[in-house]
């Protein structure tokens, strides 16, 4: 017979990148795990994961029974779910983390429907450089590009792409641009984050088929904050890479141009993070279901199409 521990920790492997990490989002040792593990394959007399040097994979038996146990976790974890007032409105807090510049344009728009909805449900919107790195104790972080992290399980809410773009004035300047390796030549903005010392620009053909490309950028102006090396673009001092949803506007009123069309940058998802150790509370639910329905469409999209520069 598998206990609810016994399914938690089936959950754990199948989001954690090794038993170590599954240890740590149940609060365990790693022996505790792989011991726990093997009284559950000798229960069940399948095997359910298998050990590997990129961390550790579910068997198709494992998988199989971690879709059965997510589905009864979040039932489990989500009785209290119809204990509402007759008016259904909840309670109790919900602690969301966005990034500054989003969560101002497009979460904070958000929290006066559901708070007259719920006005019971204390909401806390917590502003951030680093979400991720400020979420302890977070029920719902927002993150923007691709989920890298194990301990989070991500929700999609919109999505979004990578842009490079210059102002006209500097564009005016540029005359043999045709390939991602020529941008050395030219002044690029860099967003330097986590501190890092290296900031590469990835390409790929828009239409597909082609070899990527990687280059190094090593401009003289950098910041780590996006809105800094945004206005510098305005400003004509180079070609800087940004989010889509960031820069939409800018460049359906011409004030910035996009640089290279023909190339694709990754991509960069607006992802709700929630930590993986639960099921998805009526609080967080809630906030998702707002969150997909007002951005799901991506409304940076609809704005008139934006003007193209060198390709």
């Amino acid at each position: 017979m598998l206990t609810t521990d016994d399914l938690r920790l089936i959950r754990a492997l199948a989001v954690a990148p090794s038993m170590a990490a599954a240890a740590r989002l149940l609060d365990l040792t790693p022996p505790a795990v792989t011991i726990r593990l093997q009284r559950m394959e000798q229960t069940l007399k399948v095997r359910l994961a298998v050990r590997q040097s990129r961390g550790i994979t579910l068997t198709e038996e494992g998988q199989r029974l971690h879709a059965q146990a997510v589905e009864i976790l979040a039932r489990i974890e989500n009785i209290g779910a119809g204990l509402l007032d007759p008016g259904g409105r909840l309670t109790g807090s919900l602690r969301i983390v966005a990034p500054f510049g989003f969560g101002r344009a497009y979460i904070a728009p958000l929290i006066k429907p559901l708070h007259s909805a719920h006005p019971d449900l204390e909401i806390r919107l917590q502003l951030s450089e680093s979400p991720v790195s400020d979420a302890a104790g977070a029920d719902v972080v927002i993150h923007i590009g691709q989920l890298k992290s194990s301990s989070w399980v991500g929700h999609l809410i919109a999505p979004n792409d990578r842009v490079l773009c210059a102002s006209p004035q500097y564009m005016r300047r540029i005359h043999d641009l045709q390939h991602p390796s020529d941008l050395p030549r030219y002044d690029c903005l860099c967003l330097r984050e986590n501190d890092e010392d290296v900031v590469r620009w990835r390409f790929t053909p828009a239409a597909g088929g082609g070899k990527g490309v990687a280059i190094r950028v090593a401009g003289v102006l950098s910041s780590n904050d996006g809105t800094v090396i945004t206005d510098w673009a305005l400003a004509g001092l180079g070609i800087v890479e940004r989010s889509e949803w960031d820069v939409a506007g800018l460049l359906a009123a011409g004030r910035l141009v996009r640089v290279l069309p023909d190339w694709s940058l990754p991509t960069a998802p607006v992802m709700a993070l929630l930590p993986s150790r639960t099921g998805v509370s009526p609080r967080q639910k809630l906030f998702l279901d707002a969150a997909k329905q007002a951005l799901g469409l991506a409304p940076w999209r609809t704005l008139p199409k934006a003007r193209k520069g060198p390709r």
